[in-house]
């Protein structure tokens, strides 16, 4: 069997490593092996976080409307269980919203919702 060098090959999986640790700090983005490691890691990261956002997204949606239904006289169980049984058919990101830039609006609903 013939020896292959493979020094194209491997420079170019080197420099795509290399290209996609840009922006990472001191060695993690200028030597190989260290940015190899950093991107392993920052992959997971960002794997297991495209998860987690969704949860946090939600858990901020439920502050904000507890506050805004506290501020109409309900707790956010009363609120929601009101809502349901009204049929109004707004998800948590929607009333998040209204609850912090239409005001009037969110009253109307938690009116409803009584």
């Amino acid at each position: 069997m013939p020896r292959v060098k493979r020094g194209f090959k491997a420079r170019q999986g080197r420099n795509k490593v290399l290209k996609a640790a840009k922006g990472f700090r001191g060695g993690h983005s200028k030597i190989y092996k260290t940015a190899f490691i950093t991107l392993g890691k920052a992959r997971q990261y960002a794997y297991r976080d495209r998860r987690v956002k969704k949860r946090d997204f939600r858990r901020l949606w439920i502050v904000r409307i507890n506050a805004a239904a506290r501020e109409q006289g309900l707790s956010y169980s009363q609120f929601m269980a009101g809502i349901n049984k009204a049929g109004i058919g707004l998800d948590r990101k929607v009333l998040a919203e209204m609850a912090v830039h239409d005001r009037a609006a969110f009253s109307k609903v938690a009116n409803m919702a009584r």
